[in-house]
């Protein structure tokens, strides 16, 4: 796979509104644990496998379970998620599928219980968040790591 464009060399001002977000992400309060799940939810569902890569490789560095990643796409069959990350998951899935499934009020009921309105507000850019920069990525077909490591071997 070889990229289409590298959109940090191509727009550098632009892709700074895209880092700054992603600062103000990790700023929120929001566990770092959750923000990785819910980016590595979103980009299951995108199939993008640059950032499947990426949030693999960051979850599991800060103590990510691999058996917990792995269940991932079964959050709702496995006792091993929290509440709270359950409903950040349920969000996650609505907003990134939004075309189809809308935002019923259950998922925001649910999310409503767990996250007070702010932590509702920083959960909400996580996911939009996410969803861009998986546009991004898979619009300009951006190669995960171990592609590019094969490209040059």
């Amino acid at each position: 796979m070889t990229a289409r464009i590298d959109q940090f060399a191509a727009a550098p001002d632009l892709m700074k509104s895209m880092l700054a977000m992603e600062e103000t992400i990790v700023g929120s309060g929001l566990e770092h644990s959750l923000i990785e799940l819910v980016k590595l939810r979103a980009s299951q569902i995108n199939h993008c496998a640059f950032c499947i890569h990426m949030h693999t490789h960051d979850a599991r560095a800060n103590g990510e379970s691999d058996t917990r990643m792995h269940l991932l796409h079964a959050w709702q069959e496995s006792s091993l998620f929290t509440p709270r990350e359950r409903a950040a998951l349920g969000w996650t899935e609505c907003l990134t599928e939004v075309a189809t499934r809308g935002a019923p009020n259950s998922a925001y009921a649910a999310l409503a219980a767990q996250f007070d309105r702010r932590e509702q507000v920083a959960v909400t850019l996580l996911i939009t968040t996410i969803n861009a920069w998986n546009r991004l990525a898979i619009g300009f077909a951006i190669p995960h790591p171990v592609d590019q490591e094969a490209a040059t071997a």
